[in-house]
């Protein structure tokens, strides 16, 4: 069989909910890259709260961050990163725009360093994993260097109509995810940037054909990489926009679902 890439999203695919991997999925991932193929990394995390799945998995390929924004190759420091922010002028636009409508905070990443438009320990608690430099006040004050990411933090009613204003202002700029519940988040990034675009360039390193892509997702910013890839493969717990333009629909990730699929698919 010729080596395929396996490429894996995090949350609500690759972890379980208690975000862990299974002890099933690793055993098959391990597994498959006995067999030739290669695994690699696709979230809309940060590298440092992706990296200790990254180091679990033994992983020695590059990894796609912030959906695109960021592609790096951790264990291998002559391969040229890719970093993609958004331009400084536009997040100060996006963020006064939005508060002509009601939004609980807004967080702006540039690779590890956090800015929170207002203190909230919740929000801290998700945020500091892997000890960033966290910095609280006015984004627009404190900010001085482009964005890898930027998030808006808003109620589950009034995340619909900020996403409409972002559309219809600010579209060839950035571009926008929602995720998915419980936390009623905005990511935006530059735009063109998603998945798709990161694998796309590891891919071509790895010299393996698209047609030989495995991709494994749940939430509408895998939409893209689910269509690039050869085998585009939705968790049992996708989202339905997702499943219906997936090749194939596998158990959830409560189910070992990416195991089962490359147990059958790889012979393994």
């Amino acid at each position: 069989m010729q080596p395929h890439l396996i490429v894996l999203d995090l949350d609500g695919t690759l972890l379980t909910d208690e975000k862990v991997i299974s002890e099933k999925t690793l055993h098959t991932l391990f597994k498959a890259r006995e067999h030739g193929h290669e695994i690699m990394i696709a979230t809309g995390r940060p590298y440092r709260a992706s990296e200790v799945y990254y180091h679990q998995l033994k992983m020695q390929t590059p990894i796609v961050n912030f959906n695109g924004a960021f592609v790096h190759h951790p264990t291998d420091p002559t391969w040229k990163p890719i970093h993609e922010p958004i331009n400084l002028g536009i997040v100060n636009e996006v963020i006064d725009a939005i508060h002509d409508y009601k939004f609980y905070n807004i967080i702006a990443e540039v690779m590890d360093d956090v800015y929170l438009h207002y203190h909230d320990e919740k929000l801290l608690d998700i945020f500091s994993f892997g000890k960033p430099q966290v910095t609280t006040g006015d984004i627009r004050n404190y900010l001085k260097t482009d964005p890898t990411s930027l998030l808006i933090h808003a109620n589950e009613h009034d995340v619909p109509s900020i996403r409409q204003h972002l559309h219809d202002v600010h579209a060839e700029v950035i571009d926008h995810r929602r995720w998915g519940a419980p936390w009623h988040v905005i990511e935006i990034v530059r735009s063109g940037l998603n998945k798709a675009v990161g694998l796309a360039h590891v891919s071509k390193h790895l010299n393996i054909p698209q047609q030989n892509i495995i991709a494994f997702g749940d939430e509408d910013n895998d939409l893209e990489m689910i269509e690039y890839a050869g085998t585009g493969v939705a968790m049992g717990n996708a989202i339905s926009p997702l499943k219906n333009i997936a090749n194939e629909v596998t158990a959830s990730n409560n189910e070992d679902g990416i195991a089962e699929f490359l147990q059958e698919r790889l012979n393994l």
